[in-house]
């Protein structure tokens, strides 16, 4: 088992980080690179591949929890799901072979609640941006 699933209960194929970059109490730094094989793809579009504006939510989302978990703000039988998703703002395509460079800042956190925004960019350039609260329970 790898690094971040050990951080994530999230398995392939809804597993969107590959690397938390940074983590601590303020900011959280991931990569996730989209590769042609993913599921989505096939759907969305087969003659002009474009990652989903929800996943690009959903990667910042799960950046944000590994994030936490890997500085032990979370503990390890934590899961988080979302209670509400605002801000959203998508500015560049994601397409095949990409790499998502997530960047979250822990706008609140406590042992019941997350609160987080984030900017996905791809190089130098804004690709999706949202803040999101998510409930934390246990499993």
């Amino acid at each position: 088992m790898n690094e971040i699933e050990n951080l994530l209960p999230h398995r392939d194929p809804f597993l969107f980080v590959d690397e938390i970059i940074q983590a601590d109490k303020e900011k959280i730094i991931a990569k996730r690179v989209f590769t042609e094989k993913e599921y989505f793809f096939k759907g969305h579009f087969p003659e002009y591949p474009v990652v989903p504006g929800v996943i690009l939510v959903e990667t910042m989302a799960q950046s944000g929890g590994a994030g936490l978990r890997k500085c032990g703000v979370l503990g390890e039988d934590s899961l988080f799901f979302f209670a509400t998703v605002d801000k959203v703002k998508f500015r560049r395509q994601v397409r095949p072979g990409d790499e998502v460079r997530s960047e979250i800042t822990n706008l609140r956190v406590s042992p019941k609640m997350i609160k987080q925004s984030g900017i996905a960019y791809v190089g130098d350039e804004v690709a999706a941006e949202a803040e999101w609260m998510c409930l934390v329970g246990n499993s």
